[in-house]
Formats: structure tokens, C-alpha cells, sequence
């Protein structure tokens, strides 16, 4: 190289420098939703926010109906066994189908009939329901429960935990 071409190259990668060092920092706390954006692709990560269930409950659905399967219900007391196992493990940080008694002992509590035929994917770590049910998707065991052809009705938690490494804990409910 040149000596005018090296101290182009070196005025170039000093301003590279100093724009990198102007930068923000990376937002701890994602920032409000923009109206109008899907709720699938709203980051949970903050404190308020919910989970869009009956978005949850169609994307679901047409995945299960792209496999030959039925759609799923909405089910009040699934949601709040959902809810429960969410708030479980975030209190633990930690997923883990223990944090609540386990889920039989939580349906029978909530008066869930069909516990012979109840399913759960538990998770965390996931800001969106788009990556909670692209990453339930990529995993053979979880994608199996979704595509489970028992399965008719669902309930669906988000819980976010801020002092917690996953930050988001998720918990999808399924039954016959």
C-alpha cells in the first residue's frame, strides 16, 4: 500500500472508531411496542406485558391443521394452570415441571378434568411468541407435544422475571 492510501485507511478506520464509541449501549429494557405491531412479535420482556393467547391459540392451530390435526380451544382454567407454572419457575429462575407440584398435581388443584391426556412445554428465555413457538417447532420433543392429536384445548403463560438469567418463562398447557 501507499503512504496516501495508508493514511486514508487510517483516518477511515479512526472515524470507524470513534462512531462505535458514540454508540448507545444496548437497551437493557426493550422498548414499548409500536402501534400496529403483531403481537407475536412483541417482546415480553417488561414488566405489564402479556401474552397475545388467542394469537397463540391460531398460529398454533393452523400449525397443527398444516399437519392433518385439529385446532385447539382456548380453555380459562388451562391459562391459569399456565399461569401458575410460568410464575413457578420464575420465582425459581429456572425451568423446571417440578416448580409447581408437578403439572397433575396443578390440574387437579385447578380442577382440570382430562389430566390423563394433558401436555405442557415449559420454557424461558424466549422475548416473543414468535421465537417461543419457532424454538418449540425446532425441538422434537416439544414440537411433538403441540402436534399431539389428543390435544383439543390449550392455555398459555408468559411471565417475565427481570433478576432472572431467562428474563421470559413460558408455559403452554395442553389437553383432550
Amino acid at each position: 500500500m501507499s503512504t496516501p492510501a495508508v493514511k486514508r485507511f487510517a483516518a477511515l478506520a479512526f472515524c470507524l472508531a470513534l462512531t462505535a464509541c458514540g454508540a448507545p449501549p444496548p437497551r437493557e429494557t426493550p422498548a414499548p411496542p409500536a402501534a400496529g405491531e403483531p403481537s407475536l412479535y412483541r417482546s415480553l420482556s417488561r414488566g405489564g406485558a402479556e401474552v397475545d393467547a388467542e394469537a397463540a391459540r391460531e398460529m398454533i392451530s393452523q400449525y397443527r391443521r398444516n399437519h392433518g390435526l385439529s385446532e385447539l380451544a382456548l380453555d380459562a382454567r388451562l391459562q391459569g394452570v399456565a399461569l401458575e407454572r410460568a410464575r413457578a419457575m420464575a420465582r425459581r429462575g429456572a425451568v423446571d415441571s417440578r416448580s409447581a407440584g408437578g403439572l397433575a398435581a396443578a390440574l387437579k388443584a385447578a380442577g382440570v378434568r382430562g389430566e390423563g391426556g394433558a401436555i405442557e412445554n415449559l420454557s424461558a428465555g424466549y422475548d416473543t411468541l414468535a421465537e417461543a413457538f419457532s424454538g418449540w417447532r425446532q425441538s422434537p420433543a416439544h414440537n411433538g407435544r403441540m402436534l399431539d392429536a389428543r390435544a383439543r384445548r390449550m392455555g398459555l403463560a408468559a411471565v417475565y422475571a427481570p433478576g432472572s438469567k431467562f428474563k421470559v418463562f413460558w408455559a403452554l398447557v395442553l389437553a383432550d
